[in-house]
């Protein structure tokens, strides 16, 4: 299943809690940036969703921690589309030790494409629907 290199980062003191290694929440907002890297190859750029008036919301996500990260760490983000609805997205983080190649957490997603004047969800421009297609490898 394709994959594709969404964030590359450091881990800094400053992430770190009192037990040593980095907090949950720099977890969290790494995913988050590796999610709109990953949104951007979909075609959901920043230009896209400001001048469509479009947006993203998750609605699901669930992390699994499997090794902890301490500064100075450097890490990268993988990501794979699982599932391409009408309006529903769900994909998969894999972030990484760099150095040891060990898995340090993964992050599993839905996001619904929203209406922002609505309030609501809609449907993703055909665009984006032929470029999760053909990643999945289920082209139109």
């Amino acid at each position: 299943m394709t994959s594709f290199l969404t964030y590359r980062g450091t881990v800094y003191p400053w992430h770190c809690d009192q037990v040593g290694h980095m907090n949950v929440m720099w977890y969290v907002g790494k995913f988050d940036e590796a999610t709109w890297n990953f949104a951007a190859q979909l075609g959901l750029t920043p230009s896209y969703l400001r001048q469509s008036n479009r947006g993203m919301a998750a609605v699901q996500q669930t992390i699994h921690y499997k090794r902890e990260l301490l500064a100075g760490d450097v890490v990268e983000v993988h990501t794979r589309l699982l599932e391409l609805r009408e309006k529903v997205v769900r994909f998969a983080h894999e972030m990484r030790n760099s150095e040891t190649g060990e898995i340090a957490a993964t992050c599993e997603l839905t996001g619904v494409h929203l209406d922002r004047q609505l309030r609501k969800a809609c449907a993703f421009p055909p665009e984006v629907r032929a470029a999760g297609l053909k990643i999945l490898g289920s082209e139109p």
